[in-house]
């Protein structure tokens, strides 16, 4: 059986850990990192770059630049490319395959078992998305996970010790507050709350504001409309965030910015901690509200947590931390990665899932259970536009519900049901996860058909529907609504799309490759016709320059962005046929003397 790696699938970096020796370890990308940019990019000679080769142009290509696609995960956000719309399952598809190929190089085998996290607030056709873009990268979803409920297992692999401990994860995009038990092997969210939009994207974006507001009033420029400008700034605005987290202030320097009207402007200013606290403030007090109901849900107060963990690349800003401090009373702990313990969490549950062995520290021997909460309220629409709760949120999964529905109105043949996630106590106010439709009713007044629906969440958090009806026993069909998922064709054909591209890129990669070894051969062969000089045959030298000659203009016509397989089995034919005709040039060449060569074109014969 293969290794099934650990996915941390986030907003601005996301992570790939596998077990290995019984611990968890992070796997680096082709370039050394530990982490790998959450960004996808589109050049104009179709090729597709992701993570650090995407994000190192986005100031030159920003317009075909994706960053922060997990935002949109769950709605009809699309991104239209050279006439192609991409969906955010496919973007997030496209990271994926990324980490499952730098996964395959670490591991020196294929890789299809995953578990992927996604913010704990994340309701049913986000989670959905997550698991469909798993799909189009060709991977098989073993899980899907909480990030808050996978650091704190991370966490219990050395802390097995009974403990209520508080998870509190502030990520580029999503933020996150679990209270979870660990004790005796098990690992149980108590409650789970939070903002699926508020992170280190919207802290880079107070600054980005503060100095277009900058340069407005000094320079008399206004480049909100400027992409290329905009990612510039974006990008300062993001390592001021990063250096005021250990410095009091820093420099901002971004010269030939834009021509202005006084000729280019190059710009620099100074940003204090101070003013970024300001600037944020607002946004680190929203993290108190998820904390409160985090607490009240898991009938806690905060003297009774036994550690608070930060999670997340934001939770690195002071202000953040003195926050947390002032809502617990706890110095918050450091003694896990913020940015890498919620992959290692998905790579311990991917073992456990695969039938390893690791335990929690102090376990009994059993394993690691794990036991999370469904982190939203589900609600069926009743008359007058109510919401009517069936499952309250933080229920422990996986769940099972039936309720007998029947009808409202006389001889009624078929009945809707709205299905809702939220809190709001009107079907409007919550987030519409489906709606479905039983047909073939038996005619009769109101009230008297009895249908059982029955809702499954599995340990995936993610919702299932079957409907019965108790006057002939048969099931019925439902049919699921909901415009934001894809549908199985789409899902099918955005594989197919992947696949395809994986194959283009293949041939990419080859055609680039087999470019340089085409030149090289070519310098070889011609370079050791002029070392041997008159040594050689005339006919043997004429062959080698007609092979050479050959070469060259396959070499030059030749495009690796346009080349097929045909393509580059003509160029290695070709280079067959150089190495094969200057092999004895290339013998003689390397035992000849400097005087023996033929002198350069145009030179005295």
């Amino acid at each position: 059986m293969g290794k099934t790696i650990g996915i941390d699938l986030g907003t601005t970096n996301s992570c790939v850990s596998v077990v290995e020796g019984g611990r968890p370890v992070i796997i680096p990308n082709e370039r050394g990192g530990r982490t790998t940019p959450s960004v996808v990019a589109f050049t104009k000679n179709g090729e597709r770059l992701v993570g650090d080769a995407a994000q190192r142009q986005a100031a030159v290509n920003s317009d075909r630049t994706i960053s922060s696609v997990k935002r949109h995960m769950g709605t009809d956000w699309h991104i239209n490319i050279d006439g192609k719309n991409f969906t955010p399952q496919e973007i997030s598809a496209m990271i994926l395959r990324k980490l499952r190929q730098d996964a395959e190089n670490y591991l020196g085998e294929s890789v299809t078992d995953v578990v992927i996290t996604v913010p704990a607030y994340f309701n049913d056709i986000q989670r959905q998305a997550t698991k469909d873009a798993g799909r189009i990268a060709g991977l098989n979803v073993k899980r899907i996970i909480n990030e808050p409920t996978s650091a704190a297992l991370a966490y219990g692999l050395d802390n097995g010790a009974q403990q209520k401990i508080m998870v509190y994860d502030l990520g580029g995009g999503t933020f996150d507050v679990s209270i979870i038990e660990i004790g005796d092997g098990v690992i149980e969210v108590l409650a789970t709350n939070g903002d699926n939009h508020l992170g280190g994207d919207d802290f880079d974006q107070r600054v980005a504001n503060h100095l277009l507001s900058e340069l407005k009033k000094n320079h008399r420029v206004d480049l909100s409309r400027d992409l290329s400008a905009m990612q510039r700034i974006k990008e300062a605005a993001e390592q001021a965030k990063k250096e005021l987290s250990s410095s009091a202030s820093t420099t901002i320097s971004l010269p030939y910015l834009t021509q202005g009207k006084d000729g280019m402007v190059h710009f620099e200013s100074t940003l204090t901690r101070a003013k970024f606290d300001e600037l944020t403030r607002d946004l680190v007090d929203r993290t108190a509200i998820p904390v409160q109901n985090a607490l009240n849900d898991a009938g806690i107060a905060p003297s009774e947590l036994g550690k608070v963990l930060l999670v997340g690349g934001s939770t690195r800003i002071p202000a953040v931390q003195e926050k947390v401090r002032q809502l617990t009373g706890i110095v918050p702990s450091k003694n896990i990665n913020p940015d890498e313990c919620v992959a290692q969490g998905a790579a311990i549950q991917g073992d456990t899932l695969s039938g390893g062995s690791l335990e929690l520290a102090g376990g009994a021997g059993t394993g690691i259970l794990l036991l999370d909460v469904t982190p939203l309220s589900l609600s069926i629409e009743t008359v007058g536009g109510v919401a009517t709760r069936l499952v309250d949120r933080n229920s422990t999964l996986p769940i099972h519900y039936s309720q007998v529905f029947s009808t409202a109105s006389h001889y009624q043949r078929n009945v809707e049901i709205h299905v809702l996630q939220g809190e709001r106590p009107m079907a409007k106010d919550n987030k519409t996860i489906g709606k479905f439709k039983l047909n073939g009713i038996k005619k009769a007044p109101a009230g008297v058909p009895q249908i059982e629906v029955t809702f499954d969440i599995d340990t995936n958090g993610i919702l299932k529907v079957s409907a019965k009806d108790l006057d002939t026993g048969k099931e019925q069909s439902i049919t699921i609504t909901a415009n934001e998922k894809m549908s199985d064709a789409e899902i099918e054909q955005a594989i197919r799309d992947a696949e395809i591209y994986a194959e283009q890129d293949k041939l990419r990669r080859e055609a680039m490759e087999i470019q340089n070894v085409g030149n090289m051969t070519l310098n070889k062969a011609e370079n050791a016709v002029r070392k041997v000089g008159k040594k050689l045959d005339k006919e043997e030298k004429k062959q080698i320059k007609a092979d050479c000659n050959d070469l060259r203009k396959l070499l030059m016509k030749a495009k690796p962005e346009k080349m097929t397989a045909d393509d580059l089995y003509n160029i290695r034919s070709a280079i067959s046929r150089v190495e094969a005709a200057s092999a004895n040039a290339c013998r003689m060449a390397e035992s000849a003397a400097p005087e023996d060569a033929e002198p350069e074109e145009g030179g005295d014969k």
